[in-house]
This record gives C-alpha cells, structure tokens and sequence, in this order.
C-alpha cells in the first residue's frame, strides 16, 4: 500500500514537471536554441575570435633594381597580394630557413599571376643583380612575380627600419656580418599591411617566417586576400 503511495506521488510530481516543462522545451525546440542554455551561450560567444584579417595602413613604397637588372617599384605589385622579406644572400644563419619558407609558399600558390614576393638585400654591395639571380636560381625561384631587389644601403635600411619597422643593421661581431629579423611582410592587393591577430586579440603585424605554424597562418591569410 504504502509503496503504491510512493508511485502515486512520483507519478505526480513527474505530471507536474511535465506540464511546467515539456511547453518550455517545445519552445526552445522550435527557436533551434534546444542544445544551448544561457551558460553554454555565454561560454561561446566568448570564445570566438574575428578572423578578419587587420589593415595595419599602407605598404612603404620602394623602388629596386632586380636580378634581371630591371627596375620595379611596388606599382608592379598592384593588384597583387605578396610577401615582403629582407635578407643576404651569403647568409649563414636564418636566410636560408627564411627563404626556403618562401620557397614553399611559391610552390603553394604557383601559377597564380595575383600573388608575388619580395626578397630585398641588406648587403647591396655584395648582392648584385648578378649575385641576386644565381641566388635565386639556387633556390629555385622560377615565379615571374618574386624579385630580388638590391639598390642604395641607405635607402634599403631606411626601408627596412623606418618604413616597415622590421629590424636590419650591420655587426661584426655576429656570423655574417649583418643581423636582422625573420619576420614576412604581407601585403594585400591594395598595397595595405594585413595581418591576423594572436589569442589575445592583438595584430601580430608581421608572420614568423622561420616557424611552421608562422608559415601556415600566412598561406591561409594569403588564400583569403586573393579572394577579396
């Protein structure tokens, strides 16, 4: 007897659940919002990040002399999204790593006439348009779009420090003679530095062009600027 009670009074708080709850659900059903309460919506919304792509404000213009010993100026890049780097050719340290990254991203987009690169030397005196494109054989630069630039010291380093704020500059007392970043510059069809932001929220302004991950972002930012 007593446990027909117990039954009894289950089955009617269940009753009354029911009638309290099952309207609610139906609802919630209906709006789609069924497999998200207010937590797990708050939860979300504060993980997601912009994947819009920063305009940091317009590439410096330059004008070079490449290893063709022609003259190109960022006006043969419009309409083009590309990858700036500043590098030498003799090199013993981070170049070669930097320009086989550049390598790849060559191969990656290969056969696109909108995307291009820019490798300029910060050993001018040495790099000749000559020395520039044995260099750039060696490498196995065959794209129509990637120029290897050498011109004034004076103007390039102003470039480089001044212009992108990417740090280059002469040492003896390092392995080459020369140091500088290995930070790649992307620039959108426009001629604007693009860049993605970090976990935090914050432009990265330049990509790692020595890390796999910095190699991977910058081919997945690029596929984006092509389509803009």
């Amino acid at each position: 007897m007593l446990k027909n009670k117990s039954y009894i009074g289950i089955s009617f708080i269940i009753l009354v659940f029911g009638i309290y709850a099952i309207p609610k659900i139906i609802d919630r059903v209906q709006k789609g919002s069924v497999v998200q309460g207010d937590r797990l919506d708050k939860v979300n919304a504060s993980k997601e990040v912009d994947q819009k792509l920063v305009k940091i404000g317009p590439a410096p213009k330059f004008e070079l002399t490449n290893q063709d010993n022609i003259k190109i100026s960022n006006d043969f890049y419009k309409g083009k999204v590309y990858v700036l780097e500043f590098f030498f050719a003799t090199c013993p340290s981070i170049c070669p790593k930097m320009n086989a990254n550049m390598v790849t991203l060559q191969n990656t987009f290969f056969g696109n006439p909108n995307f291009g690169i820019v490798s300029i030397t910060i050993d001018p005196e040495h790099d000749t348009p000559k020395v520039l494109k044995e260099h750039a054989k060696i490498l196995g630069a065959k794209s129509a779009n990637w120029n290897f630039l050498t011109g004034d010291k004076d103007y390039i380093y102003s470039l480089s420090n001044k212009g992108f704020n990417i740090y280059v500059g002469e040492n003896s007392k390092v392995n080459g003679g020369f140091e500088h970043s290995g930070l790649f510059a992307l620039i959108d069809k426009k001629g604007n530095i693009r860049c993605r932001k970090d976990d935090f929220g914050n432009p990265i302004l330049y990509y790692d062009g020595l890390e796999k991950k910095g190699i991977r972002d910058i081919q997945q930012d690029i596929q984006a600027l092509l389509k803009e």
